[in-house]
Order: structure tokens, then sequence, then C-alpha cells
């Protein structure tokens, strides 16, 4: 126990050393309680055209399929919070996690460190890294571990930090001392439900993720229904709507990480040069861009779906 207890200190203490918000650790155990949600999230056809939802449901909610051997999910969470956002309040607006390097490159590099330090320190231990790119439930092996609990927008909401943060795991093959989960503080909010443009928030912890604007804005390769126009409060590329509403982000501080300082043109574009973005200035400004996900066809498509709904 003692032995377990030092690793565990020294795991913890290295993540924050290397620049992550906190570290909750869980043990790895198929997630009973997320099994029956995620049949009926998927039952209901809320993944949309996020097909790649309905592939390794066993391995969603055990990572012993993931990782054989493993015994520990080690949850990290990772500041992205900016200091300034876009200046031109016309302007077509961008998730603030999308603002600099794509997180994927950033947090995967961090626990590659993480896990090389672990191997140097404590000795042959076997384990992966993961950032939203397996099916690994992050949000709730975060909640598991006692960084946040899922507020009524799906999100992990934490009381010191509140959501601006990614989340990431390593799950190793090494016994750990566990955390234990966080209780509920939603209370009796609905400023998340209330706000949402779309009604993706369907019930209380349930986002239909076929009526979000993240995913007409990014998971859709088709063209983007009629029947939400004018309804995108002007978002081009992800939405911080339910995020921005919620009372804990009060807490939010800005983040210390350099990578996911924007491109200095980025926050200053107006409106205009939105409307007339070459795809020269697309590559040069989201160069390392989580944006180069819907491609410059895509953003345009999205900028011209605004467009089209303030003419009309």
């Amino acid at each position: 126990m003692i032995q377990r207890e030092k690793y565990t200190e020294l795991i913890k203490s290295e993540a924050r050393r290397l620049g992550f918000l906190s570290c909750g650790i869980s043990k790895a155990e198929f997630l009973e309680e997320e099994a029956p949600r995620l049949e009926s999230w998927l039952g209901k056809n809320m993944q949309g055209e996020m097909h790649y939802m309905e592939n390794h449901f066993d391995k969603r909610l055990d990572p012993r399929k993931l990782v054989e051997g493993s015994r520990s999910v080690i949850s990290m969470l990772l500041n992205y919070y900016p200091e300034e956002v876009q200046k031109d309040p016309e302007a077509p607006k961008i998730s603030k996690y999308a603002y600099g390097t794509d997180y994927h490159f950033v947090i995967k590099d961090k626990l590659r460190q993480l896990l090389n330090f672990i191997q140097e320190e404590i000795g042959e231990v076997s384990g992966r890294a993961f950032v939203d790119s397996a099916p690994v439930m992050d949000k709730a092996w975060a909640a598991k571990s006692g960084l946040g609990w899922i507020g009524k927008n799906s999100n992990l909401l934490s009381k010191q930090v509140g959501s601006f943060f990614f989340i990431a795991e390593l799950i190793v093959d090494l016994e750990l001392v566990y955390d234990s989960p966080v209780t509920d503080h939603c209370g009796n909010c609905t400023a998340c439900i209330d706000a949402c443009p779309t009604q993706a928030i369907v019930e209380p912890y349930v986002v239909d993720g076929s009526k979000c604007i993240s995913y007409f804005t990014i998971e859709l390769k088709n063209e983007i229904p009629q029947d939400v126009r004018g309804k995108f409060d002007n978002w081009m590329f992800g939405c911080d709507i339910c995020q921005d509403v919620c009372p804990w982000n009060r807490f939010s501080k800005s983040h210390n990480e350099p990578l996911f300082n924007p491109d200095p043109d980025l926050l200053s574009m107006t409106k205009k040069d939105w409307n007339e973005i070459t795809e020269d200035v697309f590559r040069k400004i989201f160069k390392k861009s989580a944006v180069k996900r819907t491609k410059f066809s895509g953003l345009k498509r999205n900028i011209n779906f605004l467009n089209v709904n303030k003419t009309e």
C-alpha cells in the first residue's frame, strides 16, 4: 500500500509539472452505469452521422479490452480557456478550444512524457495514451476519478475551474490508489438547457449529438439541414454556448500553454475578412489547428450558411 501511495503521488506531481490542471485515478473496470446510457443514446440515433460512435461498444465500456492487463485509468485535465477572444462581435465565431495548436498533438506529447517518466521512475509499466482519438469514455473516467461531475450539458464540470479544459487518459497496468467521484453541483440550474439555440440538450444530462451546433459545423459532412437556419448564433466552428452560460465557468482562468495561443491574425479578423477568406489564408491561420478538420470547403460552407440565414 505504501508503494502504491508513493507511485500515485509521483504520477500526480509529474502531471502537475507537465501543466495539467488536475489528475485523478480510477480502477480499470467495466463502466456498468454507462452501458445502458450509451445503448439508449445510440438506439435513439443521437450520434447522427458520427458512425464511429457505434463501433467498439465493448471497448468503450471496458479499458481492459483496450489495454491488456490494465489496472488503472489516469485521467487528466488541461486548461484551454483563452486570455482573449475574437474582437469583432459580428464575425462568425470559433469555439475557444480550436484557437491554437490542435490539442491532440499538444496533449499526446505531454502524455508520452508522463508515460516515460512512469517507466523511468517506477519500472516496467505498460500503458497507452488516449486523447479523444480512441473508444474511451473520457468524461465518465474523469468523473469516476473525482475530477468533476458530468453536468446537464453532458460536459465535465469542476467547482474550481469550470469546464474549459481537455480530458486525456493514460491506461496502465499498474495498481495505484483510486480517487472517489465528487457530487453533482448543477442543482436546479437549467442555464445550459435554456440557452441552447437548437435544443440539443433534450433533457438534463442528455445531449442529442445530431442537433448540436458543433455537430453541424464539424462532424456533418453533408449539407446543413434547412430547419436549423437562423439558429447558429453566428458559430462557424463548434459552439461554446452551453459552457459560456454555465455559472461554474465564472471560475475559469486563462491557460498558460503557449501552443494554445492563436495565430495573431485570427482574433482580429472581421466579419468581412471571414467572408472573403481564401484557401491560402485558411492554411496560414489554421496551419496546426483542429479547424483543419472541416477543411477549407467545410468552413466556407458554414460561413455561407450563416450568411444565408441573415440575408433572407
